[in-house]
């Protein structure tokens, strides 16, 4: 059994919680938290853009800790999961694997490419694991269709388009705090850049145009280039700049030399999906049969790979923090782009 210590009690933090109580082979030793109120079980005042609003917990059964370092003393501690602003991410990892802890941390691996690299010199140095908690690939619709493409069950990929919009967050201090989160750019596009990466690769370059807000990048529509002349052809759209009646809403369109691969979903906290998966034939179209499609289950299943691999000692690759990394590069070299108004190679 795999000890779990999860920092930090906000959305995030209580979506792994939840997503925890449906993981086999782990349980939640330690919980972490600045917030006396949340520390004793009041979680009523969490809200996100998906799942339940929080209500009281019994965390009876759970060591409590208001300081970081306190709980990583803990020996039931094995895996430390860390939900907490993104300026946090790279010290508290470099902290918790120097402590002998594997680490699980949420998207994105940090906000700059040095403190990434930090982060991967401290798990080599330590031996431990360092995952990076990108969800989206463990969604039904996005797992159906990287397997899709992997498989080549349809043919060749020859194209592929990705929506991610919201409006400006205010259910949470540190998610609107464009200092702490690298505002949409990275904190909210980087889910599809990362995908994208697992899905096609890494490009050769990038070309973005968009709009900002002071030096934050708040929209952004993305051209991924690849070599050769005939593709893929990848592109996407992200941003926060929808008026709050719109709500948030992603989704792709992917091409494939058999089939034409859509979905579309629009506030999946309450009006649920506008074109649920769909697969597009020449003989006719099809719903594929993905399951209830709560959202939690998509986190329960990326908790029990990290899980899995502490059991086993190997990596999960969508979970490596060289990908995460490798997807913080393409998102930075986006931003570039947006600045420069030029395409940015990548190395």
């Amino acid at each position: 059994m795999i000890g779990i210590g999860l920092v930090g009690i906000g959305f995030m933090g209580m979506t792994h919680y939840l997503a925890l109580q449906r993981t086999q082979g782990a349980r939640v030793t330690a919980l972490c938290s600045s917030s006396k109120t949340r520390l004793a079980g009041d979680w009523t005042g969490i809200q996100g853009n998906f799942g339940p609003r929080g209500t009281h917990m019994d965390l009876s059964s759970h060591a409590r800790f208001e300081k970081f370092d306190d709980m990583l003393a803990d020996s039931s501690v094995d895996l430390v999961d860390l939900c907490v602003p993104n300026d946090a991410h790279a010290p508290m990892t470099i902290r918790a694997l120097e402590a002998g802890k594997h680490v699980l941390v949420e998207k994105p691996i940090s906000l700059s490419l040095a403190d990434a690299d930090r982060m991967l010199a401290a798990a080599k140095a330590s031996g431990r694991m360092l995952m990076v908690a990108h969800v989206l690939q463990f969604f039904p619709e996005f797992a159906f269709l990287l397997e899709a493409a992997q498989s080549g069950r349809y043919g060749k990929l020859q194209a592929a388009h990705f929506t991610r919009v919201i409006s400006r967050p205010d259910w949470s201090s540190a998610i609107g705090d464009a200092e702490k989160n690298g505002g949409p750019a990275i904190d909210l596009h980087i889910h599809d850049t990362h995908f994208v990466g697992l899905l096609c690769g890494v490009p050769t370059a990038v070309h973005s145009r968009g709009t900002r807000n002071g030096d934050t990048v708040n929209h952004l529509t993305t051209q991924y280039l690849y070599e050769g002349a005939d593709g893929p052809a990848v592109s996407a759209v992200s941003g926060a700049l929808v008026q709050k009646s719109r709500p948030f809403a992603h989704g792709f369109e992917a091409y494939l030399e058999g089939a034409t691969i859509s979905l579309g979903i629009a506030d999946p906290a309450g009006a649920g999906p506008v074109n649920p998966l769909v697969v597009y034939e020449p003989e006719g179209s099809t719903h594929p049969q993905l399951g209830a499609g709560d959202p939690i289950d998509a986190f329960a299943h990326e908790l029990s790979a990290a899980v899995k691999a502490v059991a086993t000692g190997v990596e999960y690759p969508g979970l490596s923090g060289t990908l995460a990394r490798q997807a913080l590069a393409m998102t930075l070299a986006e931003v570039e782009s947006v600045r420069t108004g030029l395409p940015v190679r990548l190395t």
